[in-house]
């Protein structure tokens, strides 16, 4: 793999020395070295402006680095890569070009700079640290793009005690593909998110015994293909509307108690025990937003990632965000995508372009989010939504102040595939764009 560019390599900025402090300038820095991030970044150097990227890692690539699985890149390469693969192809083009990469730093805040009219100061003051000391980095545009979280024990609140055993998915995905390291022998995955699902069969194939897989939902939470290639060929049990309501074990995990759900409510009577000693939470990915909040980036209730017009720019000027840390993919094609669009956007915004139309996105039937939350119905939008049901043979509906404009045939929805659509100014035909106004709304359901 070709190798990353050290934090002290600094292209084509200003640097000032402020007493002890490091200054660095640029047009607009990338906060995140994943796929989300250095897709970004390579559009804003490619137009011309520079561009840096912080990341707190001592490496780029993000997770990406530790999904050492295939099934990555079949759109944005037309091929089959693994994690590290996908990765390396953005790498080599962020090491070939002049984006400055500070690994090992971490932005510990950033704030918008107040400016008059004919001003020339940076509109934005990020506070980093990192191992050549603390050092303020200033840009007149933001892509925020640092990914997201696991969920864990926590945040769904298993009753029990607090025995050695339990991770996150992700963090035994860590333990296995980088460091080396088996986490138990009989396991049970609590959340069948697609990392649960994949790290179900990688400790299958290290000689681990699987003995279930728990959903609470009626439904699986990963995609179909990692139900057919990571359980249903290894034979691993799921066990759908099912809680996990008790971990047991002092020292270490010693099995787990699932009650099955009967319309939404617990049975007791028809409790069994699973007897294992490591358990994996696969709950739902949440977006990195602490930064983000206190900056005062207004977030979505819903997916917990900012929320943003069609141009990807949050309630900020000059702040945009995409990739996980906007909402949560399925795929990371469609990270690449979006932060390219992010890239491209902030390429408009720094050259002084701004949409000038926006209405509002609503989540209706059967539709749980609509990303971004605005669109401009003078250009084209790509529009990303999540099914509520599982449910074949179904029709998209998009209706304007009530109107439907548009009807789109799906084959098969379900909550953890992600749904594209394309929007253009063809959807709006036959309507006066004039009476198109910023009270506008465009709903979204699946009937």
């Amino acid at each position: 793999m070709a190798q990353t560019v050290m934090y002290w390599e600094v292209h084509y900025n200003e640097y000032t020395e402020v007493g002890s402090m490091k200054e660095l300038r640029y047009d607009a820095v990338v906060i995140g070295g994943g796929a989300a991030g250095m897709a970004a970044a390579l559009e804003l150097e490619t137009a011309g402006f520079s561009c840096a990227i912080i990341e707190r890692e001592d490496h780029l690539g993000g997770i990406l680095m530790q999904c050492i699985h295939n099934g990555f890149g079949l759109h944005e390469f037309s091929e089959e890569l693994t994690g590290p693969e996908f990765a390396e192809r953005l790498i080599d083009r962020v090491t070939q070009s002049k984006i400055a990469v500070h690994l090992n730093t971490t932005v510990t805040n950033f704030s918008a700079e107040t400016q008059s009219a004919d001003s020339t100061a940076s509109r934005f003051q990020l506070l980093c640290v990192s191992p050549a000391g603390v050092m303020r980095i200033q840009a007149n545009a933001l892509l925020l793009a640092m990914g997201c979280r696991e969920r864990n024990r926590g945040n769904i609140r298993i009753p029990g005690s607090r025995p050695a055993g339990v991770f996150t998915a992700g963090l035994a995905q860590r333990l296995v593909n980088i460091e080396g390291y088996i986490p138990g022998k009989e396991v049970v995955v609590i959340g069948s998110g697609d990392i649960g699902l994949i790290m179900a069969r990688r400790l299958s194939w290290i000689g681990c015994k699987v003995k279930a897989v728990v959903e609470i939902m009626p439904y699986p939470a990963g995609i179909t293909r990692n139900i057919v290639q990571c359980l249903h060929d290894f034979d691993i049990p799921l066990y759908l509307s099912s809680q996990t309501t008790a971990i047991y074990g002092n020292d270490r995990v010693e099995g787990i108690e699932v009650t099955p759900l009967e319309n939404g409510i617990l049975v007791p009577d028809k409790s069994f025990r699973i007897n294992c000693d490591t358990v994996l939470l696969s709950v739902g990915l949440v977006p990195e937003n602490e930064l983000s909040m206190a900056a005062g980036v207004s977030l979505n209730p819903i997916t917990n990632g900012p929320l943003v017009d069609s141009c990807l720019m949050t309630n900020i000027e000059g702040v945009f965000a995409c990739g996980n840390a906007l909402h949560v993919h399925d795929l990371v094609d469609w990270v690449c995508e979006e932060s390219r669009r992010a890239g491209r956007y902030a390429v408009q915004w720094l050259k002084g372009s701004r949409s000038t139309l926006q209405i509002s996105t609503k989540a209706g039937t059967n539709v749980r989010y609509v990303n971004p939350s605005q669109i401009d119905p003078k250009c084209e939008n790509i529009v990303y939504l999540r099914s509520m049901i599982v449910k074949s043979d179904t029709v998209l509906e998009l209706s304007l102040n009530d109107s439907v404009i548009r009807r789109k045939k799906l084959k098969h929805v379900q909550p953890s595939e992600m749904i594209s659509l394309k929007i253009t100014p063809d959807d709006f035909k036959g309507i006066d764009i004039k009476d198109v106004t910023s009270d506008s709304v465009l709903e979204f359901n699946i009937r």
